[in-house]
């Protein structure tokens, strides 16, 4: 599984370079805080397998980087190739990138 740490995510944020970012988390987490990402939680995500693009980059995250991991491997199972884990998630957002953010 290829993963991406979050100080490489912040370059490609910085850069505005073209990916796609999925927060696998439940929707009331990504109210508490989130990336701006596309919200499609875990449980839902092979119904929702048309809104993953296939053309560019696809970058998974959820709190930590469990949930994230396992959606990775359910995408990959399904034929997609350019996708990249967030290694420590949410909480390793907050803790190199921006302390500001919520954690819970």
């Amino acid at each position: 599984m290829k993963e991406i740490t979050v100080k490489e995510l912040k370059r490609k944020l910085d850069k505005q370079e073209d990916f796609q970012l999925i927060d696998v988390r439940e929707e009331f987490e990504y109210e508490v805080s989130n990336l701006n990402g596309e919200n499609i939680p875990l449980g839902g995500l092979l119904l929702e397998v048309g809104k993953i693009a296939t053309d560019k980059p696809v970058i998974i995250h959820c709190r930590s980087g469990a949930r994230s991991a396992a959606a990775v491997m359910q995408l990959e199972a399904q034929g997609f190739t350019q996708l990249y884990n967030l290694k420590g998630g949410i909480v390793a957002w907050a803790q190199e990138i921006d302390p500001n953010i919520p954690v819970y």
